[in-house]
């Protein structure tokens, strides 16, 4: 696939990385050159702005299936991907960082007036990072949670703790409920996909995938030691903060938020009718004591900056809080993070990603979620009409992947070695990232 990317930024090298392998990807930017690191990276350059029709000229925009606009200014990515849609029938997304743009481009209302110019993929990604957020505070102990299916299969990632039932166990030996598969474990920051001989250590990142139902019963036997979450804390009243609060407060979840700045309060007490707003800095232990936030059933840290979000979540670690979120803009950040006990981070970064690549479609393969920053793939793939009947235990791949989920029609199937598999299928498949092409071919075929 060609694909133009107009901003050589974070988020521009974020998603060249990913591609580049892939996909011929030319990057635009109103630079003399590009950024020392985009040099590692096989892509083209042109210099100039992105919403220029000669420059989109010169990068052969009319060739393009993708346009991604990602540099700093929102509007400049608007407006360069309204000129994209004047010379290329190419796909556009667009990165902002404002709710009110987001809104205007986004919301329902905005189809009332559809034009031939209107932008495929809109991707905000704190409002990305707040659904994944509240994802997780929905599945207490998870650390990771993703829907497939329209909510039919579930995937949850579980940190193995000292306590833990499962700890020191072979997979074969452990009961967990039918429809309920293992299919990656991550150990010392390292992926890998477990067979039934694999013992479940200390401090294991285990990711099960299977029913919703079949997910509770295994969570309420095996991990919940909490039934609900009642109370959160939120620190940090930016744009994550406030529409996360939004969320709890439908849930039901009392929610203590604490904002430094003055004018953001009185904007987060008036829209925020059942949450209570308190002014001050989430480092000052003795506002975090006084205001008993280490009671709290889940905290989460979300201001914008790494260290005091690092910073705010040790301190309410220290005065017993049972469950940190902490967000992390650096993503190198992220193993420093859990090494200190952070029970998870989570990246707006990551968010964008997933979001991202889950447009990026082949003809019949999507890449549904990526699992440890992105060293995993959840895969989704037809069988084609030519299939053979197969059963799962006698279906090959050439490298190693987990069948997790079979989509037959409007029912899904939790497939054993015994399942048979049929024409039209689709499947969803859990694989390592380096794998996943290898995997692919074998549908493209």
């Amino acid at each position: 696939m060609n694909i133009l990317i107009y901003g050589a930024t974070e988020s521009g090298y974020m998603v060249a990385s990913q591609l580049y392998k892939k996909h011929n990807i030319t990057i635009i930017d109103d630079l003399d050159r590009l950024p020392e690191k985009f040099n590692n990276l096989d892509v083209g350059f042109v210099a100039g702005n992105g919403a220029d029709v000669l420059v989109l000229e010169r990068a052969n925009t009319d060739k393009a299936e993708l346009f991604i606009a990602c540099s700093l200014i929102d509007e400049a990515n608007i407006v360069a991907c309204w000129t994209a849609k004047k010379v290329t029938e190419a796909e556009t997304i667009c990165f902002i960082r404002r709710m009110e743009l987001y809104r205007n481009l986004a919301s329902l209302t905005q189809n009332r007036y559809q034009t031939k110019y209107d932008i495929d993929t809109i991707i905000w990604p704190e409002q990305l990072l707040t659904q994944d957020i509240f994802r997780i505070i929905s599945v207490p102990d998870a650390i990771d949670v993703e829907y497939f299916a329209r909510g039919k299969a579930k995937l949850f990632e579980y940190r193995i703790k000292e306590n833990s039932i499962i700890r020191g166990s072979r997979i074969m030996d452990c009961s967990f409920p039918d429809d309920v598969l293992i299919v990656g474990i991550t150990r010392d920051h390292s992926l890998f996909i477990p067979t039934g001989a694999t013992t479940i250590e200390k401090d294991d990142k285990v990711i099960f995938m299977g029913t919703g139902s079949a997910l509770d019963s295994l969570a309420a036997q095996f991990f919940q030691h909490v039934n609900t979450i009642k109370t959160a804390a939120v620190i940090g009243g930016g744009s994550v903060g406030f529409m996360l609060s939004q969320q709890l407060e439908q849930a039901g979840i009392k929610v203590k938020l604490i904002e430094h700045d003055r004018n953001r309060c009185i904007y987060l007490a008036d829209n925020l009718k059942h949450s209570l707003i308190l002014q001050g800095d989430g480092t000052d232990l003795e506002l975090l004591e006084g205001e008993s936030i280490g009671d709290s059933d889940v905290t989460v840290c979300v201001t914008n900056n790494d260290e005091k979000n690092l910073l705010c979540s040790l301190l309410v670690k220290q005065l017993g809080g049972k469950r940190i979120i902490t967000r992390v803009g650096n993503v190198r950040n992220s193993a420093l993070f859990e090494r200190v006990g952070i029970d998870v981070v989570v990246s707006p970064r990551d968010s964008a990603l997933k979001e991202l690549l889950n447009r990026l479609q082949a003809k019949d393969v999507n890449i549904l979620a990526l699992v440890e920053g992105g060293q995993g793939e959840v895969l989704r793939l037809n069988l084609p009409e030519v299939f053979a009947d197969t059963l799962v235990r006698d279906f090959k791949l050439p490298a190693k992947a987990i069948i997790g989920v079979v989509k037959r029609g409007r029912n899904v199937i939790f497939p054993r070695g015994d399942t048979t598999l049929l024409a039209n299928d689709q499947l969803i498949i859990f694989t390592m990232a380096r794998d996943a092409e290898a995997i692919k071919a074998v549908f493209a075929r």
